[in-house]
């Protein structure tokens, strides 16, 4: 990826969290997105405090998040990935991964994971394949509940 473009272009990719819009990231999460519909804000900033999040910028806008769950040895879980409608198709997501897999504090990991349901032509240019074991690989998954069922379930 040619970073200069992207920079000539007034975009740029920072891990500074102070610069993250927590209620575009939120209101994209919890509502827009397949992955983390209805997640509560409480919930978003705690994650968010917890990873290393990569915010796509342009004239200090954000537009597009990718958050990194790891241990900085030997594990990183990619996930949260989004850009806003308006700036896709430009090639930001792609920038945004390799930049991801380039970030100094996550070289030298023995393993890489996420998980899509419609990126894979992207992630594969990265080196992402399908889980080579997935007989090996178990999850506890508990989607969020909207607001609504939260009230009924108190």
């Amino acid at each position: 990826m040619n970073d200069e473009a992207f920079l000539k272009k007034g975009f740029m990719i920072s891990t500074d969290q102070a610069f993250l819009d927590f209620e575009m990231t939120y209101k994209y999460l919890s509502e827009d997105s397949y992955w983390a519909k209805g997640i509560p804000a409480e919930r978003l900033k705690k994650a968010i405090a917890n990873s290393i999040c990569f915010g796509i910028y342009q004239q200090n806008k954000q537009v597009g998040l990718a958050r990194v769950v790891t241990d900085k040895a030997t594990f990183a879980y990619i996930c949260d990935v989004f850009i806003i409608e308006g700036f896709r198709g430009e090639g930001l997501s792609k920038w945004l991964v390799q930049t991801i897999v380039d970030h100094p504090e996550l070289q030298g990991l023995r393993r890489w994971s996420l998980a899509t349901a419609d990126a894979h032509g992207l992630y594969s240019q990265f080196g992402f394949t399908p889980l080579s074991r997935p007989e090996n690989w178990m999850e506890k998954f508990k989607p969020y509940l909207s607001p609504k069922k939260e009230e009924e379930k108190q």
